[in-house]
């Protein structure tokens, strides 16, 4: 995969709901950080959304910060990793997502560009993901076991079995692992 540009720009758009999203991603000295905007009105929860998320050189999370208001009420996750599948939330240990590497906010196309970047698959390959997601909208945060299939070039599978279902996604990327398009629910725009 080509080297990841040292600053990026993305924008979003929700196909299903009202919703759009800008983000951003730059080079640190000693890894990644992201960070991103939102507004959407899903399931009934009106949210305004903003995060931030720095990753180490590898594009582990080592930490999160999302905050904002749903339906009126605000919110705030403040979410820290060491790297090796260990997590804090508000500053407490969260042994419910031990094991996980990369951080997924249910809320945008930004976090797949982790896993896309730190697996590196080559076509064809696949591989497990156990994320630390926020889910969206309900706002709870718990593990997710995804599977990532790297169908071709720019393509990818995203499959996870949430509530004993399962969901499944094509996730169109660019040549570095951006999402353009993540099935019938995210496209970029510009």
């Amino acid at each position: 995969m080509p080297e990841f540009p040292a600053q990026s720009h993305m924008r979003w758009r929700r196909l299903d709901v009202p919703g759009s999203e800008e983000a951003r991603a730059f080079r640190t000295a000693n890894g990644w950080d992201l960070s991103g905007k939102l507004h959407v009105n899903e399931s009934g929860v009106i949210a305004q959304l903003e995060y931030g998320i720095h990753c180490d050189g590898s594009w582990r999370t080592r930490s999160a910060l999302i905050v904002g208001e749903a339906s009126g009420q605000p919110v705030r996750f403040d979410l820290a990793a060491d790297g090796g599948g260990h997590w804090t939330r508000d500053g407490e240990p969260a042994p419910e997502v031990d094991g996980a590497l990369d951080v997924d906010l249910g809320f945008t196309p930004a976090t797949n560009t982790l896993p896309i970047r730190r697996l590196n698959l080559a076509v064809g390959a696949s591989a497990p993901v156990r994320s630390a997601w926020l889910r969206f909208p309900e706002l709870r945060f718990e593990p997710l076991e995804q599977t990532y299939t790297r169908e071709s070039e720019r393509n990818y599978r995203y499959r996870a079995l949430v509530d004993g279902e399962l969901f499944s996604a094509l996730l169109e990327t660019d040549d570095v692992g951006r999402v353009l398009r993540y099935g019938d629910l995210w496209a970029a725009e510009g």
